[in-house]
């Protein structure tokens, strides 16, 4: 086979893993609903040299509703009602909350619980790497507290989120056990602050 033949088809193959992956996004927004899974985060500082990890559980419901929540190595919960993100860190018995237009904008949770994505990011396909397709978005709005994201999924799952703030830290998001479209009750997306807790409005 002639080396050009061969570089083009290679070149067809590589455009079209990178459609599909643009392709799987967009149906995981329009397609699923909800969302179950255990995550691990790995947050590593702009000089590559400290790293920290947590871990815990994470739920969503379009539109806009969803629920961190942090077991190890301290507790913290992150809901939103979709009206409202409220955020309890549960050793200092502390709730920030702030409405969600402000919380929300370009981040994590709106690509992963929101309901639109050409609004808020450019999107671009990535090359795979061990078994995961990449998709970098970058939000419209360059002073946001994100420089950029990238989603990947193993065939159709979810599989990570790694986040590149303006600070140049990286947190990488790996989910496991990921169940879409499963029945979530009403109650994973309320929170009421604890009683003698703190609350700060944003």
């Amino acid at each position: 086979m002639k080396a050009w033949l061969l570089g083009g088809m290679l070149a067809c193959a590589v455009l079209a893993a990178r459609a599909d992956s643009l392709d799987t996004l967009r149906d995981f927004v329009r397609d699923v609903k909800s969302g179950r899974a255990s995550f691990t985060q790995t947050v590593t500082a702009a000089d590559g040299a400290k790293k920290r990890s947590s871990s815990g559980s994470f739920e969503f419901a379009r539109p806009n509703r969803f629920r961190f929540a942090y077991a190890k190595p301290f507790e913290q919960l992150i809901v939103s009602d979709g009206s409202k993100v409220w955020i309890h860190d549960v050793d200092l018995n502390q709730v920030s909350v702030r409405k969600l237009g402000a919380a929300l904008g370009a981040t994590p949770a709106a690509l992963l619980a929101g309901a639109s994505l050409d609004a808020e990011f450019e999107l671009a396909a990535q090359p795979s790497k061990d078994g995961i397709d990449w998709v970098m978005a970058t939000p419209r709005q360059k002073d946001g507290a994100f420089q950029s994201m990238r989603i990947g999924f193993r065939g159709k799952e979810l599989a990570a989120v790694e986040i590149l703030d303006s600070f140049g830290q990286r947190s990488l998001l790996q989910f496991s056990q990921y169940v879409a479209n499963v029945a979530l009750p009403d109650t994973s997306f309320r929170f009421v602050p604890p009683a003698g807790a703190d609350v700060i409005e944003q």
